[in-house]
């Protein structure tokens, strides 16, 4: 771990980063993957959310959806009763190509009539999905079948036509490619869905009818339980960010300069491409960006709304909930270790705060807010990172990890083998002085 750490760290400080719209555009990049040519577009990798599978019925792609209740862990404490498609919220990503022909059968396991809306998609009015307009209402227990024939491209997406159901979860991404790759090609290309909940502290059932959101999911969980998107030092990377909530979204990558090269009708023009590295995505928007990875390190992306940086922290520990007004060191230090004892994780003593900090107006803010919870979110795509790396990921954000060749290829052996590295011992991180002389 350390000596991978210290490698990740001079790679970082003998990197040089590119200049001009060859490093934007990646026209002279090196040849940075493994994929066989670059007319062949990439599947699209769904961190967190599973991918849907097809048959084949004379030439056409037949996909199941069943649109039902479920349960999701959106954070290591917290476990939602929200709805979705074939146990998952969001629900799975369909992939398709273009020219394809598809029939898509929904099966309703609601308690309560249902639809689709193909979200952008140029279809048969037949099958627009518009409750009493161009089809009935899909009764439980009932299904219906949706069958066209896909002639467009880019980042598109399915939910419910129910503005109550939407906001229950009843949303997935729909990817169709083209039938031959845009260029320059892509190394990676990911896909992500922002949603937003309401869910009062004690209950496990969003309030659809509220207008303020205390719980901002990226792919259905809260950061850190996001998994990193894991990318090889000086690959082209796409990211398809959707957005299907109540509020608009601005997507922000550290460390990188991007330009958008689609939306939710398709791809752009390269005349309407300009380097931007903070992109507004607006309620049922689609924005696709696209980088060079030449900037080696562990880079945030993250909607920069400062109320979406964080989880709802008044219902960390439910009868116990914790208020920025907790400014006393000892209580919020005896909270956290509740959840850390709760939840099974090793707490890591927060951030340092200034003598007399108590007698500052205004104090505390975040200053008991981090809390590292590294062991409760173990995975592979997190071997490597540094310890308490956690602390201050929260909200709607994860982190693209930009990786030296023999670093990555690590890793991603260590996601085929499902291995992950034994957390660090807390006396990686430095000792910090508190009030009161507490270290």
């Amino acid at each position: 771990m350390s000596s991978r750490r210290t490698f990740i760290q001079s790679a970082i400080g003998a990197a040089t980063v590119l200049g001009g719209a060859s490093r934007l555009l990646g026209m002279n990049r090196k040849r940075a993957s493994d994929r066989p040519n670059d007319s062949t577009p990439l599947p699209v990798n769904t961190p967190d959310v599973q991918a849907l599978s097809f048959t084949i019925d004379n030439g056409v792609k037949v996909f199941q959806l069943t649109a039902e209740p479920v349960k999701r862990k959106i954070a290591p404490w917290k476990t939602i009763d929200c709805w979705g498609f074939n146990g998952s919220c969001p629900g799975p990503a369909i992939q398709v190509n273009q020219s394809d022909r598809v029939r898509l059968i929904l099966e309703n396991h609601l308690p309560e009539s249902t639809a689709i809306h193909w979200h952008g998609l140029e279809i048969p009015y037949a099958m627009d999905g518009m409750p009493y307009l161009s089809q009935k209402p899909i009764a439980p227990g009932s299904r219906f079948a949706y069958e066209f024939t896909v002639h467009q491209n880019g980042t598109f997406f399915y939910h419910s036509h129910s503005p109550m159901q939407q906001m229950m979860g009843m949303v997935g991404l729909f990817i169709l490619h083209p039938q031959q790759a845009h260029a320059p090609a892509v190394d990676h290309d990911f896909g992500v869905v922002l949603q937003e909940w309401a869910v009062l502290p004690n209950n496990t059932v969003p309030n659809t009818a509220n207008m303020e959101w205390n719980w901002l999911t990226l792919n259905g969980v809260v950061s850190p339980m996001t998994t990193p998107l894991i990318v090889r030092l000086g690959s082209r990377v796409r990211i398809r960010v959707v957005n299907i909530g109540m509020d608009h979204h601005p997507i922000h990558l550290h460390g990188h300069t991007f330009v958008v090269t689609g939306t939710e009708a398709g791809r752009q023009p390269e005349t309407m491409w300009g380097p931007m590295n903070t992109v507004l995505v607006g309620v049922a928007q689609a924005r696709d960006i696209e980088f060079v990875a030449n900037n080696p390190g562990e880079w945030m992306l993250h909607c920069h709304m400062p109320h979406h940086n964080m989880n709802a922290m008044s219902d960390l520990l439910g009868d116990r909930m914790m208020m920025t007004a907790d400014n006393e060191d000892d209580r919020a230090l005896r909270q956290m270790q509740t959840l850390a004892d709760d939840i099974g994780f090793e707490h890591v003593h927060h951030a340092p705060i200034a003598a007399g900090a108590n007698q500052v107006p205004g104090f505390p803010q975040d200053a008991f807010m981090d809390m590292g919870m590294d062991e409760a979110v173990a995975k592979p795509q997190n071997n490597g990172l540094p310890r308490n790396w956690s602390a201050m990921m929260m909200g709607m954000m994860s982190l693209v990890r930009v990786l030296p060749p023999d670093l990555y290829d690590d890793v991603v052996r260590d996601i085929r083998n499902g291995y992950i590295s034994p957390a660090s011992s807390a006396t990686d991180h430095s000792n910090h002085h508190h009030e009161g002389g507490r270290e």
